[in-house]
């Protein structure tokens, strides 16, 4: 499974998108979402060696281009092409959402397949939530102003931290802890790696059939305009990526690691977010799948092309 991953993710989008058309009770899937994404965090971070982080959270020169790159250029980066769809509130939010928030999870996949240094990535995934959770909000009241405090509440965001960040977390270092001193916690850990496949597949596949029926609906048209911009983002971020690798003197795994980073985007986190907003707001949900869909495809490109971006052969 590991060896098709791709091709199975992709099978389960294409699947789900057609179950999620043709089935009318499908959108009540969305209540799945939050559920599957928590299990999956959990066999993500079950796959963060605890015990030697001690080295890559000393990596000071990764970590700091990586934050510099994600909350500092990124930021830059969107509230420029955000720019094109400041027109329609709703879909400003949905993309500002999603663009601004870093990749924790299936990042660490593709960067693997591209040969970067997906354990830097894996070792970092705690500490991108954090930061994420706490610059989201300073970054909305920056670019949709003042009042997004009445849209955006913080109660869904601290849900979402604490369901989807602390919990699986926690849950994590227990195991391998458990797995250290007894058979039951490494048998965890077995079926947790083995699971993750099918986990990101069944993650996908749910988020895709409950929101599919919306972006096929009345709101296509919408959706469609924001395309170009998440297409332009991925365009934009693997030099601009590169570059700050090449200035903080990253070797080539680590370099092609960051501009994954910088490119992918947090959308299976933030969509219980956006799900969470006022009905005024509903289509930031399906703005919000829409950059996942774009992305995924994005993604393959990237497989193939990051390599010839950073070659192993630089310094």
């Amino acid at each position: 499974m590991e060896r098709h991953q791709v091709a199975i993710y992709l099978l389960a989008i294409v699947v789900a998108g057609l179950g999620g058309l043709l089935l009318p009770g499908a959108a009540v899937l969305d209540v799945a979402i939050e559920p599957v994404l928590g299990l999956l965090l959990f066999a993500t971070f079950l796959g963060v060696p605890f015990g030697t982080l001690g080295p890559a959270l000393r990596d000071g020169r990764f970590l700091l281009a990586l934050l510099l790159l994600n909350f500092v250029l990124v930021p830059v980066v969107v509230g420029v092409l955000s720019r094109f769809v400041a027109a329609d509130r709703a879909v400003l939010v949905g993309v500002l959402l999603v663009l601004l928030a870093p990749c924790i999870d299936y990042v660490i996949v593709f960067a693997g397949l591209a040969g970067a240094a997906a354990e830097r990535l894996l070792a970092a995934a705690p500490l991108l939530m954090l930061a994420q959770a706490a610059l989201l909000p300073a970054y909305l009241w920056l670019f949709v102003g003042p009042d997004v405090a009445d849209v955006v509440a913080a109660g869904p965001f601290l849900h979402a931290l604490l369901v989807l960040v602390v919990l699986p977390l926690v849950a994590a270092v227990l195991v391998q802890l458990a797995a250290r001193r007894g058979r039951a916690g490494r048998m965890v850990m077995e079926v947790a790696a083995a699971a993750m496949v099918p986990l990101m597949a069944a993650t996908l596949a749910v988020v895709v059939a409950s929101q599919v029926a919306g972006i096929a609906g009345g709101r296509l048209a919408t959706l469609l305009a924001v395309v170009p911009v998440y297409v332009a983002f991925l365009v934009v971020m693997a030099p601009l990526g590169a570059v700050v690798a090449r200035v903080a003197g990253l070797d080539a795994p680590a370099a092609r690691a960051l501009v994954f980073s910088g490119a992918t985007r947090n959308s299976l986190v933030v969509l219980p977010l956006a799900l969470a907003l006022p009905e005024a707001y509903a289509v930031a949900a399906l703005v919000v799948v829409t950059q996942m869909l774009v992305e995924l495809v994005g993604m393959v490109a990237y497989v193939r092309l990051v390599p010839r971006l950073v070659p192993l052969t630089r310094r």
